[in-house]
């Protein structure tokens, strides 16, 4: 019996706390600059795009590298990664504090985006080695609401340290908040345990081989999709409903809002399903994403009363972000023994690229004066990550069960 499937709930609980504030301050991270973009427009004279730039080389760093770090974290233990990640990350946010110029942004934004790339192949192989099989769902459902929290905080708390010390002091002082969680790691480190590598026996397939494999691949679309709609809600729900009904800004926000909350508060929902029912992981995963599709569907297809919208909204995000943690655990399950860091290095990469390839054809779709469409297409976008699900799942399942031919 592995050390992990007998660790205390306290172990576990100290290892998640020290994953998740990582994984929150990786996420407050990227929304570290946005709401110092007007402060840095006027002090170094530069365009939006010029701005913009800074958090598209942080986010393209991290997606690029993520795969390649899976690769490292596979091969030579997550820890150091963990740690050298998180102090790089942290550290380069601290030094924007310094920067005399936009160029420098850049230049940390990349840096930054480099410790970044570490966070999700280092976590997933740490969770996956040191949290007791029985509170897996909870563990990586935990991972990601952290995660979405550092999201929600970011913007309201830079904003107001930037108007109490100015954006130099509010860089300073939140970069900085890194090297104590990297101290916390490093003094606990014996607590967490990469996942477990089985002997090698000559013919195991290749990273790139466990990577193109079917399955993965499969994965990988099922997180790209779901991120495309996800981006396509985000973006314009407030815009359709405005358009459609003439719903007001204020009740169109709201529900936007309802949909952040309950996605968030979902990922909880979804780590107890996974520790309470093990099996048949991918028919909640359908049924969960089928009640989103018909939320959407229902605030871009039915006039609903503006009181009910935000609850609307609530009820679609809680469905999708409980079907998350299930996702989760399904690619976990799905990858070999000890290539953990690898697969979710590279099929988590799908998340920023799908986030990143949804907004600028629905806007034109807007622009064209089709409104109406949009909300049809992110419903149509779920359902085609569930198409990938559970064909990603058959295709695991049936490598998991049936013997390779004999030679």
């Amino acid at each position: 019996m592995t050390a992990a499937a007998t660790a205390p709930t306290s172990q576990d609980a100290r290892i998640i706390a020290l994953i998740g504030t990582g994984h929150f301050l990786s996420h407050f991270y990227v929304l570290t600059l946005p709401p110092l973009f007007l402060l840095w427009r006027a002090e170094f004279g530069v365009s939006f795009a010029e701005l913009g730039l800074a958090v598209a080389l942080m986010s393209g760093t991290t997606a690029l590298l993520q795969t390649p770090v899976g690769f490292l974290v596979d091969r030579h233990g997550a820890r150091p990664f963990l740690v050298g990640g998180t102090l790089l990350m942290a550290l380069s946010i601290s030094a924007m504090a310094f920067a005399p110029g936009i160029w420098a942004i850049w230049l940390l934004a990349i840096l930054s985006g480099v410790g970044n790339s570490v966070i999700h192949p280092a976590d997933y192989a740490i969770l996956a080695g040191s949290i007791d099989k029985s509170r897996m769902g909870r563990a990586f459902a935990l991972h990601t609401f952290t995660g979405n929290l550092g999201f929600a905080l970011a913007p309201p708390v830079v904003a107001l340290l930037a108007e109490l010390m100015g954006w130099r002091g509010a860089l300073l002082l939140v970069g900085l908040l890194g090297v104590p969680v990297v101290a916390a790691i490093l003094v606990q480190s014996r607590i967490l345990r990469d996942q477990a590598k089985p002997a090698k026996t000559g013919d195991e397939p290749s990273g790139r081989e466990i990577l193109l494999s079917r399955p993965i691949l499969l994965f990988f679309g099922f997180f790209m999709l779901s991120s495309m709609a996800g981006s396509g809600i985000q973006a314009f729900v407030i815009t359709v409903l405005g358009k459609l009904w003439g719903t007001p800004v204020a009740v169109a926000s709201m529900v936007l809002t309802g949909y952040m909350v309950g996605a968030t508060a979902g990922t909880l929902v979804g780590g107890w399903i996974v520790d309470k029912t093990k099996r048949n992981l991918i028919g909640f995963v359908v049924v969960l994403t089928m009640v989103a599709i018909a939320m959407i569907l229902a605030l871009g297809l039915l006039p609903i009363p503006e009181l009910l919208l935000p609850v609307v909204g609530l009820v679609g995000g809680l469905a999708l972000g409980a079907s998350r943690t299930p996702r989760d655990v399904m690619l976990k399950d799905a990858a070999p023994p000890g290539q953990v860091g690898k697969v979710f290095g590279f099929v988590s990469s799908g998340l920023p690229l799908g986030g990143a390839i949804t907004p600028v054809p629905l806007g034109f779709v807007i622009d064209m004066g089709y409104p109406q469409l949009v909300l049809p297409v992110v419903a149509g976008l779920l359902a085609a990550s569930l198409l990938c699900a559970g064909s990603a799942q058959a295709e695991a399942r049936s490598r998991r069960t049936v013997p390779a031919p004999a030679e």
